[in-house]
């Protein structure tokens, strides 16, 4: 009796050494897992130079800023030296409403492994400014340099310039000027002066002809401004704080439109002598939105989500593999277990590969189908039987299905991966009711 307490202590003691082997194996398998997240960084890093050199011989992303009305006045401050003229001041009026039709012409640039969206656009701008309120700002009206008024716009990478914008206003038609001063209220700006009346609106309107890649954006700028945008992209992703009003998207293109009013523009419409007004950040962030033109499958996401779910597949393999020997009653080295491991790891650099150069599904379909049968051959070889390679082919092909449903399912990840979670271990609590974990018996 005493000799065969022993052998169960033996076997129990044995039991725990492997289950407390496998565990230190998992926890040595966490340091190649995030490897493979580093090199997953560096790759996206090295896509993302790539679109840079796109952008930078192609042009970047487009923002349309303004139009802004200036009106240069005289203060009335005395001069400090005798015949010194009188200082100048600037007043910024932002339009009472502005209509914007852009249409983009979009395209895949290839780079190396990458594929960047550039596109040709054809944007129409009109709209009208209101007379000054020169009693607020505490202004004459004799103070104010008419002659000399501007209209300044702005474009966030001239480089993508097509054309010389004509500008009509008030009747006056003019061909627009790069703005050189520093102190300008764009980082791109561009102006033309005119004579401005004094009385009645003041319409304008002008075209640009541009060039860009990835994002194409607008600046909320005036009282009323409405927006009409299309393409031929088929997956486009619409940003910024105000999403668009209408919007239809097919595999053919994409339609869209915006109706913005002034409560939801941080600007005000009038101010005076403060060039920085349209540059601050937070400001500017809040009254851009447009589209991104991006690929639509953004294949270092979903391997990145695919890795984080290493662990648990190694995890649920190496305890079905422990059960296996459990049940079966023949014992797998810890040299083994390390090989099955290194497969499972060598796994995501076979995905990242191919993905860059097939796409992600596909990828994953050969990456999984190629460690499913090594990882099973393997097993049946190791315990001298077909039928244990049938079974893990059946369990990897249930645990590796079961992590790509779960990357599909964006916003239900959490609920479905919950549910089969709480499934394995049910099935797991099921079959280890057969091991009689006290002796070999």
């Amino acid at each position: 009796m005493i000799e065969q307490m022993n052998d169960n202590n033996w076997y129990q003691k044995s039991i725990l050494l492997k289950l407390g082997v496998i565990t230190l194996l998992i926890l040595l398998l966490l340091i190649p897992s995030s490897w493979i997240l580093d090199l997953i960084a560096e790759r996206q890093d090295f896509q993302a130079q790539n679109i840079n050199n796109v952008s930078n011989n192609w042009s970047g992303s487009q923002s349309i800023q303004g139009p802004v009305l200036v009106l240069p006045y005289t203060t009335n401050a005395a001069p400090l030296v005798a015949n010194q003229p009188a200082q100048t001041g600037y007043v910024y009026i932002l339009p009472d409403a502005i209509s914007i039709k852009a249409g983009l012409d979009t395209e895949l640039y290839k780079k190396g492994l990458y594929d960047v969206t550039v596109y040709n656009s054809k944007v129409a701008l009109q709209g009208t400014f209101g007379q000054p309120d020169l009693n607020k700002l505490g202004i004459t009206a004799a103070q104010v340099q008419y002659d000399k008024a501007r209209l300044i716009f702005g474009i966030s990478d001239l480089k993508g310039l097509k054309n010389n914008p004509s500008v009509a206003v008030a009747g006056q038609s003019q061909i627009a000027e790069l703005l050189s001063d520093g102190d300008t209220l764009f980082n791109n700006a561009l102006q033309v002066t005119f004579t401005l009346p004094q009385g009645g609106p003041i319409t304008f309107n002008y075209n640009l002809d541009l060039k860009g890649s990835n994002d194409f954006n607008f600046l909320h700028t005036a009282k009323t401004t409405d927006v009409e945008m299309s393409g031929n992209w088929p997956s486009p992703v619409f940003n910024g704080r105000n999403l668009p009003d209408s919007r239809e998207v097919t595999k053919q293109g994409f339609k869209a439109k915006w109706h913005l009013l002034s409560y939801n523009r941080p600007f005000p419409q009038q101010w005076v002598n403060d060039v920085y007004k349209l540059k601050n950040a937070k400001a500017v962030t809040q009254a851009t939105s447009g589209v991104k033109l991006q690929v639509a499958v953004d294949e270092y996401h979903k391997i990145t989500r695919t890795t984080k779910y290493a662990t648990l597949i190694i995890l649920l393999t190496f305890v079905s593999l422990f059960l296996t020997e459990l049940i079966r009653k023949q014992s797998i080295h810890n040299f083994n277990y390390i090989l099955i491991g290194a497969a499972m790891i060598v796994y995501y650099t076979l995905l990242l590969s191919f993905a860059e150069k097939i796409g992600f599904g596909l990828a994953y379909l050969i990456a999984s189908v190629s460690t499913i049968a090594l990882i099973s051959v393997f097993t049946g070889s190791l315990l001298g039987s077909a039928k244990p390679a049938a079974m893990f082919a059946a369990i990897l092909t249930t645990f590796y299905g079961f992590i790509y449903i779960m990357i599909q399912l964006e916003d239900y990840a959490l609920l479905v991966g919950s549910i089969a979670l709480f499934v394995i271990v049910a099935i797991i609590m099921y079959f280890s009711r057969k091991i009689n974990w006290d002796t070999h018996q």
